[in-house]
């Protein structure tokens, strides 16, 4: 958050008048200090007005709404599932915040890309249903494990982690994350990622002849959601 010089100045000086005259700083604050009197009594409104108001920091002052109907919103539907989002595209008090806030729904045999966020970590509540997980994290460590209604998963930032519905009905999964971005803006898909690759340098990786590569088709997006064959 930039930092507002004159507030500070300000706020040093009055502490240090405050302290001179063995006066609390509200006192200065709502009198003027000692040796800069005017003549008249200067209130805490006059003060506020130059300086700013050091009781309330300025992020909490807002005249965006501070409700979002998340479940009102239009879904992003795939072949699979779907997904509502609250980000400061659309929910404009986030914005600055590092916060926003998906909902998801995987259809039985549904799968969340496997992917992962540069700049944010995230956490995963399921409010319906099983979620079966994948995470890898930076050391190469991975786990996987099935995720209940109720239980909560940590993903890291820059961890590469999916999870799926493998279950008979529908997954619903709350997911925070701490950046304002939406979706599409801090994701990256392995879909993506290996169809930009040319197939030498996957051949490489996987110790494949290269042709096994060649078929792939190229995915110049994001997947997201998408369904088990």
């Amino acid at each position: 958050m930039p930092i507002n010089r004159r507030k500070v100045l300000g706020g040093a000086s009055l502490a240090g008048a405050a302290a001179m005259t063995g006066a609390g700083v509200d006192r200065v604050i709502a009198t003027g200090t000692p040796s800069f009197r005017t003549g008249k009594e200067e209130s805490m409104t006059d003060d506020a007005a130059r300086f700013g108001n050091p009781r309330i920091p300025s992020e909490t002052i807002t005249t965006q709404s501070h409700l979002f109907r998340l479940g009102e919103q239009a879904s992003n539907n795939y072949d699979g599932g779907s997904f509502k989002q609250a980000s400061e595209d659309n929910f404009p008090i986030l914005k600055g915040q590092e916060a926003s806030i998906v909902l998801l729904t995987l259809e039985p045999g549904g799968i969340r890309e496997p992917h992962w966020h540069p700049s944010a970590w995230e956490l995963n509540i399921v409010i319906k249903g099983t979620a079966a997980w994948l995470v890898i994290d930076g050391n190469g460590n991975d786990e996987s494990f099935d995720q209940h209604v109720n239980d909560v998963v940590f993903a890291p930032q820059g961890s590469f982690h999916y999870f799926e519905n493998r279950g008979t009905e529908d997954l619903t999964i709350l997911i925070i994350q701490n950046t304002s971005a939406p979706e599409s803006k801090d994701n990256i898909g392995i879909g993506e990622s290996l169809s930009k690759l040319p197939p030498r340098v996957l051949s490489a990786v996987f110790g494949v002849p290269a042709e096994t590569f060649k078929s792939f088709k190229k995915i110049d997006n994001t997947i997201t959601i998408l369904r088990a064959p």
